[in-house]
This record gives structure tokens, sequence and C-alpha cells, in this order.
């Protein structure tokens, strides 16, 4: 089966809007700090370009959660990859994550981080699947809803390939 690459959102797209969420973050966290929690691995790029672009003070973390292994549809079962370096006591936090589709992952991380005293713990999404939201979950700052399709680059990936595109595309089967 072969595959091929077709893009949804060009890359001047994708760099204008982090811009315009950039903005919104910096006005919504003026005279605090923001703690960026990256989801890795596909969060990184977004939050790295989104961290360049706000312009109140920044601090991050990561951690990594799956719910995919090399499938393409999530698989329900969430699992902790590698947790917060830091305690998140008092911080307002900021979830990046790279997309939102069922919600089921975000959800448990939402309340798994909640338990660790953060001062308040909102969301940004680069891209958004609402209509395949299983679990109901609030987001605070999405870049781009988008219809049920498989997206790679800006960090997603297919089976750890295709990440290091410049824009969002869809993997289609041939």
């Amino acid at each position: 089966m072969a595959e091929h690459v077709r893009i949804m959102l060009s890359e001047e797209e994708v760099n204008q809007k982090i811009q315009q969420i950039a903005k919104q973050i910096s006005e919504d966290y003026a005279g605090k700090q923001v703690h960026l929690v990256c989801v890795l691995k596909g969060g990184v790029f977004f939050m790295c370009e989104l961290a360049k672009r706000i312009t109140v003070p920044v601090s991050m973390d990561f951690m990594c959660v799956s719910s995919y292994g090399s499938e393409t549809k999530s698989s329900g079962v969430v699992k902790i990859v590698k947790d917060l370096d830091e305690p998140l006591d008092n911080k307002d936090v900021l979830i990046v994550e790279d997309i939102i589709d069922s919600g089921r992952t975000l959800s448990y991380l939402i309340e798994m981080l909640k338990k660790r005293g953060p001062e308040s713990i909102r969301v940004c999404t680069l891209l958004d699947k609402p209509e395949r939201r299983v679990v109901d979950v609030n987001v605070d700052y999405t870049c781009f809803e988008i219809p049920d399709e498989f997206v790679i680059g800006y960090g997603l990936d297919y089976d750890q390939r295709y990440r290091n595109l410049p824009y969002i595309g869809v993997v289609e089967f041939d």
C-alpha cells in the first residue's frame, strides 16, 4: 500500500495562527509567568514556536503520554512514558498539545495535573478534531479545527515519520 501526503495547512498559515494565539496568551497572562507543559513528542515543535512568540515570562517542562503506538487511531489506553521534572505548585500551567481528538488522553492528563497544586490549568492545541470527541474537554486556545483526517507534519507523525514537515498534511493511502 503506497502513501502520499496532501497539504492541509501551509507553513505560512500555521505560523500566522501561532502568532495570533501567542498574542492572546500573552494578553491573558499579563503580569504572570506561564508554565508550558509540552506533551511529547508531537507537541515539541508547536511549543517551541509558541514559546518564542509569547511575551510574558515562560518556563517549560515536558511529559510523554501515549495512546497511539503505531496506529492511526487512539487506543484509549493512556500510558505515562515520561513524567514532569518540576512540581506544579502555584504555577499557571498551560498544557501544549499538538492535536486533540477523542479527548481521552487530555482529560486524563488534566485530572492528574490538577492534583499537583497548580494555580491554574489551561489547554492550548495546534489542532482540534471536535467531531472525534468522546470525552468532553475544555480547550482554551485552538489554532485550527480540522476534519477527521489523519494528519502529519509540524511534530505530528505516522509511525515516527513526517514530524519534520513544516506544514500540516494528510497521509493518504492508495
